[in-house]
């Protein structure tokens, strides 16, 4: 029986293949929309938490004031960190993985007669354990080198293509305005940070270097640590705290003079943002599949108008109320799930080209996918519902009278 109503509502459907299609065309634009929207949406949250762990693994940075205050994230009243902070904090702190005490300047860098603006970066190898930063080509400082201060460089992978092309130049000689260094490695590309910032746009030299060569002071800007797997960074975090206000010698109940990022925290933080975003642009996309619902319902209104004569014929022989309202209620299903199954294909298709042309990661989402059918195929039944009720209660005398 419920087979002979489902080919009913097929050929209902059948003879008004145009006005079917375009009832459905709110229910397509709806489930696409909402799954174009979260699918982006996961796409730019997995693509925030790889920007970010290309800083590091399980990395906390401390800098001097009390929070990023332009380029150099540090305040001009807040007293600047030694190399012996970053060697207290790597021998009192537990659960340590590598510490990194830099300093850094802006300079041009200068080979021939090419020259770049770039971030000249004073580091010890740690850093490169704590970046997670592995060489594409050439080696890491030797102990000679830190000690003594060499000028010896390693150049990311922009300032290397800006001033070299594609050409492999260890060895060469390059000028940061007055210093002259030699090339002795190239980083690996890391790409843009999740902010925009070019991470391979930097010279690294030994610390000692550009502490005596270029800044003349002993200052230390940053201090880089990371932690061991499975070490919590929060724990980490507040104990560096702690220690840090007892070298710099902080009362009770005074302001820190210095702050400790947790790079974790800025991902529990970036991925929450973009979450709330792409729920509430899947809610603002969900509308649309109200209006469709809404055409639905106007559509199978228009029909049981047009059809009363038919319905008066089916009731007049014996049909059932309960039938009728089957037959219109499964016609509206029908339409409600064809559109559906229609927007899930738009919809993947756009996400898709969406992320290709963004340059983010496609994301599938099983989840939405399910939701958006069934959505679609509630709204058939709540929206339809009305119409069929409507045809089901008709007088059969009446409808038969029915010009």
């Amino acid at each position: 029986m419920i087979w002979q109503t489902i080919l009913l509502a097929l050929r209902a459907i059948r003879r008004n293949v145009l006005r079917s299609s375009l009832t459905i065309l709110g229910i397509v634009i709806g489930v696409a929309a909402v799954i174009t929207m979260v699918t982006l949406g996961d796409g730019a949250t997995a693509q925030v938490r790889a920007d970010i762990s290309r800083l590091g693994s399980n990395m906390l940075q401390v800098r001097p004031g009390q929070g990023f205050r332009g380029p150099g994230g540090t305040r001009s009243t807040a007293d600047m960190f030694e190399v012996d902070d970053a060697e207290a904090i790597r021998r009192e702190i537990f659960g340590l993985e590598a510490v990194a005490p830099t300093a850094s300047r802006s300079r041009q860098a200068i080979y021939g007669n090419k020259n770049w603006s770039t971030s000249v970066m004073g580091a010890t190898n740690a850093y490169f354990q704590v970046r997670d930063w592995d060489l594409e080509t050439g080696r890491q400082f030797n102990d000679a080198e830190l000690r003594s201060g060499k000028t010896v460089c390693i150049l990311g992978a922009t300032v290397r293509k800006e001033l070299f092309g594609d050409q492999d130049r260890l060895g060469a000689f390059i000028r940061l305005q007055r210093l002259t260094c030699q090339v002795i490695g190239v980083l690996e590309p890391k790409g843009q940070t999740g902010f925009g910032q070019d991470q391979d746009n930097l010279v690294i030299i030994p610390l000692r270097t550009l502490q005596r060569r270029i800044a003349g002071s002993s200052d230390v800007d940053a201090i880089y640590v990371s932690a061991q797997e499975g070490i919590s960074t929060t724990s980490v975090q507040e104990d560096i705290e702690r220690l840090m206000r007892e070298r710099r010698r902080i009362s009770p109940g005074k302001d820190d003079d210095f702050h400790v990022r947790d790079m974790q925290e800025i991902v529990s933080t970036m991925t929450s943002a973009t979450r709330v975003l792409t729920g509430l642009l899947g809610a603002v996309a969900a509308v649309s599949l109200l209006v469709g619902g809404i055409g639905i319902m106007n559509i199978m209104l228009v029909s049981v108008t047009e059809r009363t004569r038919e319905i008066g014929t089916r009731l007049a022989i014996g049909a059932l109320e309960r039938e009728v309202l089957m037959q219109f209620l499964i016609e509206a299903v029908i339409l409600s799930s064809f559109g559906g199954l229609f927007g899930i294909i738009l919809g993947l298709l756009a996400a898709a080209a969406g992320a290709h042309v963004l340059g983010m990661p496609f994301v599938l989402n099983p989840g939405i996918v399910a939701i958006a059918a069934a959505f679609s195929a509630a709204v058939g039944v709540i929206f339809g519902f009305f119409p069929a009720r409507k045809a089901a209660r008709l007088d059969p005398i009446e409808a038969l009278r029915h010009e």
